[in-house]
């Protein structure tokens, strides 16, 4: 959402886009599943126990079925997470960003940019239908949906997703250099 707002305000400053997860803003798309909710809501806990089995369970619900981690890898991330220092405030503060974003619906369709949306199709926190309608508005997007992806980034993925970004990347140097030549 950052980086389309990015480019929507300062095109003079994005050269490319490849949102990842992401939605329009517009409430009829990109919604998150409504079982998630009681547990986004319900503080992780004061310990870090507590916030270990908060953020798993978390994980495993947002998490790519398709690419699943193991328990253990789940608990030492959220361990490392949480002692790297975890901002209850923070987290809230990000939530209602995505809560409040307005509708970049027909800000998108003025873009003219190399784009690339990625999404999973089993992302519970952003539904696919976010991913699609940024692809629909943004201007020859290239769209690249992920059966079993989820809202995170598979390790079996990482290679494709970044031969995605430097794609779209370099398609906006091949840009700059014909428009200098």
């Amino acid at each position: 959402m950052i980086a389309q707002t990015m480019a929507v305000t300062r095109p003079d400053r994005v050269r490319s886009l490849t949102s990842i997860m992401s939605t329009t803003g517009r409430r009829t798309v990109g919604w998150q599943h409504p079982a998630l909710l009681p547990t986004l809501v319900t503080p992780r806990g004061p310990s870090r126990d507590a916030y270990v089995k908060g953020s798993t369970k978390v994980w495993k619900m947002i998490g790519s079925p398709g690419f699943p981690h193991s328990p253990e890898e789940l608990e030492k991330r959220a361990g490392e997470t949480y002692d790297r220092g975890v901002s209850r405030a923070g987290v809230a503060r990000q939530m209602l960003a995505v809560l409040t974003q307005p509708d970049r619906t027909g800000d998108l369709r003025s873009l003219r940019l190399p784009a690339a949306v990625i999404h999973g199709l089993a992302d519970r926190m952003v539904h696919v239908s976010g991913g699609r309608a940024t692809a629909m508005a943004i201007p020859g997007a290239e769209l690249m949906l992920f059966d079993g992806m989820g809202h995170d980034f598979p390790v079996a993925l990482f290679d494709t997703i970044a031969d995605a970004v430097r794609r779209t990347a370099d398609r906006a140097t091949d840009r700059t250099s014909d428009r200098a030549g």
